[in-house]
């Protein structure tokens, strides 16, 4: 690897040297990661641009396809898990590029265990603005979602749990759900014909008894995984597609209620707004999610970001499965480029499912160092 490789410009090294001053350390996990947690967690698009390998041992590796988790691995295995920290790094992630190179630079920061969500929030996505200014791109397009918001739409919905966990899983699929809405209001009855009997016989069980008879099928026919999917989890896609053909898909009022709100858009103020009108008219219990989103602008416009030029849709949505709560990009403003040059968000919950037994509130932002000094002609390091 070269020097310029591992330092593109000069504006990157003092970005991180900036974020150590306001507190966060540097770090640089190792690049060949275990392959699991990033085939468990991320999203589609980096799971299929992931460089795989095996050991002498016959365990699957990967070379870090990106930093959060392997920083957030890092952090759980040290003394500090579950204390406030904050770290920030630079450095190469690997990832199969159509007709470009595979290695990239990435910059970052993910600050973990703050129980002060809307301030750490905003402090997060200020620092976002602020890495675009400090290569001289002047308003940036800005863009901003909450899954969390959807979640807590979803969680107020009187419908069964397996539909519950089908919207959210299409919407965290980069804004998959306002695509499929029509197909999941429908009948979901196009199974397999080879597994219709075996669905048909789960319909209406009992969900416990119905995962625990799939899974000893599964074990008993020597079956421990099927495409990255463990037994339990297929499990769990049997069961599924039992309740979802059982039906006659979602009522049309909650197909309302649910193109209503991904309609919902604007600056946050004014999707504040629309939001809380939305809530009192379908008399959803929506007031937790809205305040930490009330409560998050009043603490970016205390930190000089001005609100009025953040384009917040509720439809907005990463690739990433981990977020669950406020997600953005930052985009070049003259279209120059489609990439984002910075995008973060919450994950709140990836804690536990890397294996913590308590939850530690996690937000975090990545940088993409040469495309955003491809657009601003950042100067070269000196060699």
């Amino acid at each position: 690897m070269t020097d310029a490789k591992q330092n593109p410009d000069t504006r990157a090294d003092a970005l991180i040297a900036s974020y150590e001053r306001t507190g966060y350390s540097r770090v640089d996990p190792a690049i060949l990661q275990p392959a699991e947690p990033f085939l468990d967690l991320s999203g589609e698009d980096i799971r299929r641009r992931m460089y795989l390998t095996t050991d002498a041992s016959g365990h699957e590796l990967c070379l870090r396809p990106d930093f959060t988790i392997a920083v957030s691995r890092d952090y759980l295995a040290s003394a500090e898990a579950g204390k406030p920290m904050g770290f920030s790094y630079l450095g190469p992630v690997f990832r199969q590029q159509d007709g470009g190179s595979g290695e990239l630079i990435q910059a970052g920061i993910e600050s973990f265990g703050r129980r002060d969500i809307a301030a750490a929030d905003a402090e997060i996505f200020a620092l976002a603005v602020e890495a675009t200014s400090a290569y001289g791109l002047a308003d940036p397009d800005i863009r901003m979602g909450d899954v969390g918001l959807f979640i807590a739409l979803v969680n107020a919905l009187k419908i069964a749990p397996v539909w519950k966990r089908r919207l959210i899983k299409d919407f965290n699929r980069a804004g998959r759900l306002t695509q499929d809405l029509d197909m999941l209001m429908r009948q979901t009855t196009q199974t397999r014909t080879e597994y219709a009997g075996v669905l048909a016989a789960l319909t209406n069980s009992d969900p416990t008894a119905a995962r625990a008879l799939v899974t000893d099928l599964l074990s008993i026919a020597g079956i421990t995984a099927v495409g990255g999917r463990t037994v339990g989890e297929i499990a769990d896609r049997f069961l599924e597609q039992a309740t979802l053909g059982a039906g006659n898909g979602l009522p049309q009022e909650i197909r309302a209620q649910v193109e209503r709100f991904l309609a919902i858009a604007g600056d946050p103020d004014n999707a504040l707004a629309a939001l809380r009108t939305f809530a009192a008219d379908t008399k959803l219990e929506l007031d937790p999610a809205l305040d930490l989103f009330e409560s998050r602008t009043g603490f970016l416009a205390a930190r000089g970001v001005d609100v009025s030029r953040i384009r917040f849709s509720t439809t907005f949505g990463t690739s990433l499965d981990y977020y669950t709560g406020f997600e953005f990009s930052v985009h070049d403003a003259s279209g120059r480029s489609a990439q984002p040059l910075v995008a973060g968000g919450r994950y709140d919950n990836l804690m536990t499912r890397l294996g913590s037994t308590a939850q530690i509130p996690a937000v975090g932002l990545g940088i993409w160092i040469e495309n955003i000094s491809r657009l601003a002609g950042t100067p070269r390091a000196n060699p």
